[in-house]
């Protein structure tokens, strides 16, 4: 589905305006799904929890081929063909198996998500986008990334075949505090940094525009990154090896092979997977858990935020682990008790404070009674410790070091002078 209204310099009731003008001579047919997400309560509209809503719906009626509009208060405008009242239903009803109720989720449906139907509908709806459109200014445009397209996902897909994927694959600490000035290694996440990725295609190129491509794409990926594993250059690995995957990867034999050959007897995996991924496809989230349970592994809810905890039905889901987003605005809530209430539930080794950017975020954390982070204060920290007792730290600085501890393989990783106090677990 492709996604119209992303620039902040056009407005998009004025594109939507002039899509149902073209609409407007042959409108028979065509339906918009609407979708009022300025109707949820305040603290339910965390941009980030929307995006995850915006997926939900977008997976949904991608099947129609429709077009969504992301509207300057927040709303969705799905315009599509013939989108059913089931699609609907299926999306609410998905939202209200994943989350807690908001009131509006616990009214009528049609307060939350609508269809209208053309032309029968067709003025009362472009009448309701024009006063919208009235009462906002437009703003100045700004360039953007053109989106990936559908005819080249074949030769994007060919030269991820062909790269050297060790090269780009990176691995970043959670560490848990054991006290002021002693932490130890939690995992170790590895993952793929999009940016990475686009600078090996093109820089006008943005990956994850269209989502259905970006998907697919990273279907690929998540194969392509389990084995870089084979050639990484490491002679040190954590106990717990994190890795970002879709749902669907679990199945593959790729991650079977991981599972036997690569992870010894005394190690263990934490998948980490997005609240889209799950809200999508529940049963495979919990046939998921079950496989990776039976190999003495664990599956983590990825991004979360303290709003988004309180719409996830946690005892639903009933995650091994979680991790949660650090953002500045959190510093001035003081007393969380949803947070508070999920670390007790899950224990405070499985809850992590990612994206940590200094000593305010630790903070926070542990007055929530969370014990282990990440972010790049953890990574100064961690490195700084690892430095302490290298003979060679004056061959570079600490953000030399923090660049090449993160390489799995390649020159700038070569460069240390001690890869072995480089790859110190601590």
């Amino acid at each position: 589905m492709a996604i119209q209204g992303k620039n902040k310099g056009i407005l998009s009731e004025k594109i939507l305006l002039d899509t149902l003008d073209r609409v407007a001579k042959n409108s028979m047919g065509y339906t918009v799904l609407y979708v009022n997400i300025s109707k949820l309560k305040p603290k339910n509209r965390h941009p980030r929890f929307v995006k995850v809503i915006a997926r939900l719906f977008d997976s949904v009626v991608g099947t129609t081929k429709g077009v969504m509009f992301v509207l300057s208060n927040g709303d969705f405008a799905i315009l599509s063909k013939n989108t059913p009242e089931e699609v609907v239903d299926e999306a609410v009803k998905k939202l209200r198996e994943g989350l807690q109720a908001d009131p509006i989720l616990s009214e009528e449906k049609q307060n939350f998500a609508r269809v209208y139907s053309f032309p029968k509908e067709f003025v009362e709806f472009y009448e309701k986008i024009e006063h919208m459109s009235n009462e906002n200014i437009a703003m100045t445009p700004e360039k953007e990334k053109r989106p990936l397209q559908a005819g080249e996902l074949d030769s994007v897909v060919i030269k991820l075949d062909d790269m050297e994927i060790g090269d780009i694959v990176k691995r970043q600490s959670a560490l848990t505090m054991i006290n002021t000035n002693s932490f130890k290694v939690l995992l170790q996440e590895f993952f793929v940094a999009v940016k990475d990725l686009e600078h090996l295609f093109s820089d006008n190129v943005d990956l994850v525009a269209n989502r259905w491509l970006f998907q697919y794409l990273s279907q690929n990926l998540d194969k392509k990154t389990l084995s870089a594993f084979k050639t990484a250059e490491l002679n040190k690995w954590p106990s717990n090896i994190s890795i970002n995957s879709n749902l669907s990867t679990i199945y593959s034999k790729e991650f079977a092979e991981f599972a036997k050959d690569f992870i010894k007897d005394d190690q263990h995996i934490i998948v980490e997977v997005q609240m889209m991924d799950v809200l999508n496809d529940l049963k495979s989230y919990h046939e998921v858990k079950e496989i990776l349970h039976q190999g003495g592994h664990k599956i983590l809810l990825d991004s979360l935020t303290p709003t988004s905890l309180n719409m996830l039905n946690m005892d639903a889901l009933s995650p091994d682990m979680i991790k949660i987003f650090w953002e500045p605005l959190m510093e001035y809530e003081t007393e969380n008790d949803t947070v508070k209430k999920v670390v007790e539930k899950l224990g405070a080794e499985n809850v992590i404070l990612a994206k940590c950017d200094g000593e305010k975020a630790l903070k926070w954390g542990l007055s929530h009674g969370i014990k282990s982070f990440q972010g790049p204060f953890l990574d100064e920290i961690e490195i700084s410790l690892i430095r302490q007792n290298c003979p060679d730290k004056n061959h570079c600085n600490i953000h030399d070091c923090i660049k090449r501890r993160r390489m799995l393989q390649g020159s700038q990783r070569n460069g240390c002078q001690n890869l072995t106090q480089l790859e110190k677990i601590l």
